[in-house]
């Protein structure tokens, strides 16, 4: 955890961990599948971001945080966080 991008990939996992297990309680919403996609392009956009840090490349950095936010899109749109389902 040496980094801003270990810190804000490792809290958005946080997120969804919460959110996959406030949903595993309840009737199905969503597939396994789409928080595995979410978890794997999150640990992908980390190591990203780490070589942007240590080569300071600035297109590294664009990618991960470009991905960062195309991951945070797909929670809020696909996976639906702040919805109710009652």
């Amino acid at each position: 955890m040496e980094t801003v991008y270990d810190w804000v990939t490792v809290g958005i996992f946080a997120g969804l961990i919460v959110l996959f297990l406030q949903r595993s309680v309840g009737p199905p919403r969503d597939s396994l599948w789409q928080y595995l996609g979410a978890s794997v392009a999150l640990a992908v956009l980390n190591q990203v971001g780490n070589a942007a840090v240590e080569q300071d490349n600035l297109l590294y950095h664009l990618v991960a945080t470009g991905g960062i936010a195309g991951v945070l899109a797909f929670i809020h749109f696909v996976l639906r966080p702040f919805t109710n389902s009652d």
